[in-house]
């Protein structure tokens, strides 16, 4: 179809935000829109400085005969601050400590507009990262999960509690909760992970970091690698966590003979690009 050049940025910028992370020919842009691949090379230069302008994500060019653009989701610094201070706000609202050091969070979990803006700013801390699959244990970090691989465009791998008949059959393994010092099951059907595969580990909750390693275990048990962990939110407790090198949005202290939980924001600064500056918790 033969458009302005107004139009064509429109609708290729909206074609570039719904596939992140693939590489797009220019003769693909050329063949859609019917025009010359320097008009397109043209259109792009703009859009890539208005993506870095907005600070929503690069436009990186690939050189070559397989070669072309791919749009990488990104989050800004200033954007970054307004969604942590959103969610610090929501999760320190009364009543939302639950017995056994727990968060409330369900609510938040469910709504599209924080879900997909935590999964933009997880895809951002690992922009430079290859990744095949992002891996989270069921149930509440499968929305997570989603939200990120989605970023990715990269497939999602849900460890369960229990094998079931639909999945076929599966990798069994135990391991010891960090919390609770209990032995543990989980499960992962054989067909979910390839060979040397790059594995980004989400969760929506970590206290001590049993379930994190024992997916790290599972990673392993595949032969694959872990690329990375991220968790929404950690607690903010004395003794060490099982995992180390990980990635928190937010912090959990649990205040004395209180019912509003104190929410501090988590290590996530520290592994954000380098222009990013780590601001004082407001």
């Amino acid at each position: 179809m033969k458009l302005k050049r107004s139009s064509r940025l429109v609708d290729m910028t909206a074609y570039l935000l719904r596939h992140p992370q693939q590489v797009i020919s220019l003769s693909y842009f050329s063949e859609r829109y019917q025009s010359a691949k320097s008009s397109i090379s043209e259109d792009l230069t703009i859009i890539k400085e208005n993506f870095e302008s907005q600070e929503i994500g690069r436009l990186q060019t690939q050189a070559g005969a397989a070669g072309g653009v791919c749009y990488m989701p990104y989050m800004g610094l200033a954007e970054v601050e307004r969604l942590l201070g959103t969610l610090r706000q929501q999760m320190t609202q009364k009543d939302r400590l639950l017995p056994g050091g727990y968060l409330y969070m369900t609510d938040l979990l469910g709504k599209p507009e924080y879900i997909n803006a935590i999964g933009r700013l997880i895809a951002s801390v690992f922009i430079d990262e290859k990744l095949d699959a992002v891996m989270t244990m069921e149930t509440k970090g499968i929305p997570l999960a989603y939200a990120v691989a989605s970023q990715r465009s990269i497939p999602v791998v849900i460890v369960r509690r229990s094998s079931k008949v639909t999945e076929g059959s599966t990798v069994s393994i135990n391991y010891i909760s960090g919390s609770s010092k209990r032995i543990q099951t989980m499960v992962l059907p054989r067909r979910s992970l390839k060979e040397h595969a790059r594995v980004l580990i989400v969760d929506d909750f970590m206290k001590a970091g049993g379930t994190m390693k024992g997916m790290t275990s599972m990673i392993q048990e595949f032969g694959a690698e872990v690329a990375g962990m991220a968790v929404l939110v950690e607690t903010k407790e004395e003794q060490p966590k099982l995992v180390d090198r990980y990635v928190s949005l937010l912090k959990l202290a649990i205040p004395d003979r209180q019912e509003t939980p104190i929410i501090e924001n988590g290590n996530v600064y520290d592994w954000l690009p380098k222009q990013h500056v780590n601001p004082t918790n407001v």
